[in-house]
């Protein structure tokens, strides 16, 4: 069996070299050809001995997710579709701006956590993610979008906010954000890699202690009666002990502020009350607001805010002093807008199953109900 280069960061790439004789230098050999220039194949590695390249070539391969379909957007946006095996599928989608190219990376097929308002979570869950089908994403992306007239890649943002929950998988999260912060991998900043969580409190901090970036917490309720409804994992890590953890984040974030994300629904989250609520929640954590639209998708049950709810929800938390954008809906004709990554999963929690047969069963009780005759 093989073994797939892509899953190793530095410190396990070196490992593997190690044991089989290697001098210390040649992991930074390997790590600069397979994730700097995007080589797959060793014979093109040209200052490795011929030797070594001809072993690695017997044992060992450089194998991101193949492409099963890919989408452009109007607006630019591009969305992958790229195979990770046993009928399964996760999308990663490429998002240019005129200051940044952002890609949008993830972490599990399907997510376990069911926020009620995303669609990948009513497509139910089937496994973590490997380091290869992470970085691999980051690796694809880069090949298939080349680089700028400056030769400079055209990828210079990560945020870990595709499908899944980054802090359920967090070893193989944590190794893949190593080889996107490592120098001689991609070399970005720990303030151009954000990793998005639901509020696993535990992986919070360990996150902090083991390799801070970036942090969005995606909170979408001011209160713990709503946010237990639509954030399910609030029941067990309810909203006071989820912003002692911003704080303790914060003791070695890359940046000195927690952002915070609201997705913006229809008299669920966004009424004056809310704003209220809000502001008393966070009164005391360093943060900024990214206010999100929501995007719509078959059978969601929800609408998206009003320009005018989001606009006062808006202007409400600028006048009390916080920092507020309002995230721009990109890609939302291919469904690669926030909240509208589905992929392609095989449900082992059998949730698609369940869902369909109350479905069923709520038609056929329609159906079966007696008409009301005419005034």
């Amino acid at each position: 069996m093989t073994t797939n280069l892509l899953d190793f960061d530095f410190a396990a790439l070196s490992a593997y070299l190690q044991e089989r004789g290697e001098k210390p230098f040649r992991a930074k050999q390997l790590m600069r050809w397979i994730h700097h220039f995007g080589e797959s194949d060793f014979e093109k590695m040209t200052d490795i001995a011929k030797s070594f390249r001809a072993n690695l070539a017997a044992e060992a391969t450089v194998t991101p997710p193949a492409l099963m379909a890919e989408q452009i957007s109007e607006d630019g946006t591009r969305k992958w579709l790229l195979d990770v095996g046993t009928g399964n599928g996760v999308e990663t989608v490429f998002i240019p701006e005129d200051d940044r190219g952002t890609l949008c990376v993830s972490s599990q097929v399907g997510c376990a956590l069911e926020c009620t308002f995303c669609s990948t979570g009513r497509q139910g869950f089937n496994r973590n993610l490997s380091v290869a089908e992470i970085i691999g994403q980051l690796w694809w992306a880069n090949r298939a979008l080349g680089r700028d007239p400056k030769g400079e890649r055209i990828i210079s943002n990560v945020v870990m906010m595709g499908m899944g929950e980054p802090l359920a998988n967090f070893d193989n999260v944590v190794a893949a954000m190593r080889l996107m912060l490592d120098d001689n991998a991609y070399g970005l900043s720990r303030r151009r890699v954000t990793l998005s969580t639901s509020g696993i409190v535990p992986a919070m901090d360990r996150l902090r202690d083991a390799c801070p970036v970036a942090m969005a917490v995606s909170l979408h309720a001011p209160n713990d009666l709503l946010r237990d409804e639509i954030v399910p994992i609030n029941r067990k890590y309810p909203l006071n002990e989820l912003m002692a953890a911003c704080l303790r984040y914060l003791e070695k974030a890359p940046r000195d502020f927690i952002t915070f994300e609201y997705v913006m629904l229809d008299g669920v989250n966004d009424t004056d009350q809310h704003i209220e609520q809000l502001l008393r929640l966070v009164r005391d954590v360093p943060c900024k607001f990214n206010l999100i639209p929501f995007n719509p998708f078959p059978n969601s049950g929800y609408k998206r805010s009003s320009q005018e709810s989001i606009r006062r929800f808006r202007d409400a938390l600028i006048q009390n002093g916080y920092v507020v954008t309002v995230r721009k809906t990109r890609g939302d004709d291919i469904d690669a807008a926030c909240g509208q990554l589905a992929g392609q999963v095989q449900d082992k929690t059998k949730r698609q199953a369940r869902r369909q047969q109350i479905s069923l069963v709520e038609v056929n009780s329609a159906m079966s109900a007696p008409t009301k005759p005419n005034a």
